[in-house]
């Protein structure tokens, strides 16, 4: 950190670390005539990176055996529409995932994105069929969820109220009143116009180039913005950060209104890809929205993470679950592989942490 309170980003891990010891005078360390890096230095520096990144290569290697192995057992695994239902009909996790990974790393937690999710998607639609401008359907989510996510941080912030706490009473108000309001109808009749989830731009499925542009600009912001440092600063160690100059409070109500606002664009992906808007979510949305950021590298302790790693996931599940089907086995199965994930993904991170102390 620099004396200013700012977040260093020369580290390329994506976590809060003491600042950097003093580099020696370039006499005191050995160097090539043409001034380059030492070969050792070099080397430990490629070690390094690609240790920041292995949770990432590892998830990304999963996908690409699974690819291979399931392809070869069953060709109509890669078929065109096989995969692009796997990446275009399971963007919209990707995409709420990548929200989900910024609350996890400042240190906190939301079980209410589902029942969030649900509710913006029927606004949305609801929008849609009374005859109103079509970017007023897909705007209203976005800010609802904002402001809905900012109120729920302000408590955690100012409240001092746990976020499980907060989030969890949330998901029952959002929940209970969704099928209150709804009834549990359906909506249809969507104009066309309101389908975004179903356009081609350049040939690709929208959601595809949703999940890509908002995961870069995500991973971008996060790595080098004051801002997007500060999460990490604050979910490593809150007393460190506020001892740095780090308004803690400023930072997780914009944490949770980001992710939030994500998560309204989330919200009318997943209303558009059908025809009609269902009064639910699929169940437990909410626990495959965290575990695909937690599996992807994020520390559920905090701190610690990247975005990618969680689109990453989120496109792993969907990959296992298509497999699952085409090697005729039970799609329940789902669960417990989301659930050894997740459980072996903590124990390691747990193990890493202490090792690095």
């Amino acid at each position: 950190m620099t004396p200013t309170g700012q977040p260093s980003s020369s580290a390329r891990e994506e976590h809060w670390a003491a600042p950097a010891p003093t580099r020696m005078p370039s006499g005191d360390r050995p160097t090539d005539p043409s001034g380059a890096e030492p070969r050792f230095n070099l080397v430990h520096r490629l070690r390094t990176q690609a240790g920041h990144w292995s949770q990432e290569l590892v998830v990304l290697a999963a996908i690409v055996v699974l690819f291979i192995v399931v392809g070869v057992v069953n060709p109509m695994f890669l078929s065109t529409a096989n995969v692009r239902s796997i990446f275009a009909g399971n963007a919209y996790i990707a995409v709420a995932a990548i929200g989900m990974s910024m609350v996890i790393i400042c240190g906190h937690i939301d079980v209410s994105v589902g029942s969030l999710i649900g509710v913006l998607a029927m606004v949305s639609g609801s929008i849609a069929v009374a005859g109103y401008p079509v970017w007023m359907a897909w705007l209203a989510p976005v800010v609802i969820g904002l402001l809905v996510n900012a109120f729920m941080g302000a408590l955690v912030a100012y409240g001092r109220v746990p976020s499980i706490v907060v989030t969890l009473g949330m998901y029952s108000i959002l929940k209970g009143g969704l099928i209150s309001v709804t009834g549990g109808a359906w909506i249809s009749d969507l104009p066309p116009e309101f389908m975004i989830a179903q356009f081609r731009w350049f040939g690709i499925p929208s959601t595809v180039w949703f999940m890509v542009v908002m995961t870069i600009l995500a991973a971008a912001w996060m790595h080098y913005s004051v801002h997007g440092r500060s999460i990490y600063a604050l979910g490593s160690n809150a007393e460190a950060a506020r001892a740095a100059g780090i308004r803690t409070g400023p930072t997780v109500v914009m944490v949770f209104a980001i992710h939030g606002a994500i998560a309204g664009v989330a919200s009318v992906l997943f209303a558009t890809q059908l025809q009609v808007i269902q009064s639910t979510v699929p169940s437990n949305l909410e626990l495959t929205i965290i575990t695909a950021a937690v599996v992807g590298g994020v520390s559920i302790l905090g701190g610690r993470g990247l975005v990618v790693g969680a689109t990453l996931a989120a496109i792993l599940f969907a990959t296992i679950n298509s497999s699952l089907i085409f090697l005729n086995v039970s799609a329940y199965w789902l669960r417990a592989v989301q659930g050894l994930l997740i459980l072996g993904t903590v124990l390691a991170d747990i193990a890493r942490r202490r090792a690095s102390r």
